[in-house]
């Protein structure tokens, strides 16, 4: 087990659990749970035993979102009287390091699980929607907040939570920023799961986790390449892409073992080479 200041890194192989823990704060999002996420998943993208991650809280929730307290020492451009073009290019190159807090999770190559209980809010959704895949308990409590504080969003959930849930729903959000409940997440398909309660939750995560894991890493990591390199581009140009990378993931081992074990009628057992 591994930890950092803000998450605690829990690998069980083939499953990594990644934890925010700060639950004496709820989760708040201090300077360290902006940082520490890049040379986590950088890790697990490279580990080869782990083959899916789950994200989940510590404590009564996933997160509040942003502390707004302990982050504003970090960002002294914003209270700068002139404000300039100096102040607002160190600002702009700022908001882009907190952008890859959430992005890594989208660029590390293994499946990633938001596993939410509690309150994901703000900097929180952020987060959640940054992963591969969103279950919940039915207390589950979301909003997309920076609206109803006087800010936008500015590090993924409006550049990612209309490919999840629509465009008509997610301005809905982003402009009521209105807390909505885990039936309605459900609803929206925001989350692909409600369980009953925390317990429930963390199982259905490593089943799912393990569903996942069972199967061809190759395939899995190659099909989550191109379901991210899809966004924003054409049927034909995503089908290219698929053509090349279907192309170089095989012939390989795990191909090989699926065939060897459907002869066998056995369950394969998958390396990854």
């Amino acid at each position: 087990m591994s930890d950092y200041q803000f998450y605690v890194v829990d690998k069980k192989p083939p499953i990594a659990w990644v934890y925010l823990n700060r639950p004496e704060k709820k989760n708040a999002m201090n300077p360290p749970a902006w940082t520490e996420t890049i040379p986590i998943f950088e890790d697990l993208d490279r580990d080869p035993d782990i083959r899916a991650v789950v994200v989940s809280g510590k404590g009564s929730c996933f997160t509040v979102g942003i502390d707004l307290v302990e982050m504003i020492g970090t960002l002294p451009e914003l209270m700068e009287k002139e404000q300039k073009g100096g102040v607002k290019w160190r600002l702009i190159k700022k908001i882009k390091a907190l952008q890859d807090t959430m992005s890594c999770m989208e660029w590390c190559r293994k499946p990633v699980i938001a596993a939410i209980h509690g309150y994901c809010i703000g900097a929180g959704l952020d987060m959640a929607t940054a992963c591969d895949i969103r279950i919940c308990t039915a207390d589950t409590e979301f909003s997309l907040k920076e609206a109803a504080v006087g800010i936008v969003a500015d590090v993924g959930v409006l550049q990612r939570i209309h490919r999840i849930v629509g465009q008509g729903i997610a301005r809905e959000l982003a402009y009521t920023a209105r807390h909505f409940d885990a039936r309605r997440a459900r609803e929206i398909l925001l989350v692909n799961e409600v369980f009953d309660d925390h317990a429930a939750l963390m199982n259905g995560a490593q089943d799912l986790a393990m569903r996942i894991a069972e199967n061809s890493p190759l395939a899995v990591q190659a099909s989550k390449k191109v379901f991210n390199h899809g966004i924003g581009k054409s049927v034909d140009d995503s089908l290219e892409f698929v053509a090349s990378v279907s192309a170089n993931i095989i012939p390989s081992d795990d191909l090989t073992e699926a065939f060897t074990a459907f002869l066998e009628k056995r369950k394969p057992n998958f390396t990854g080479e």
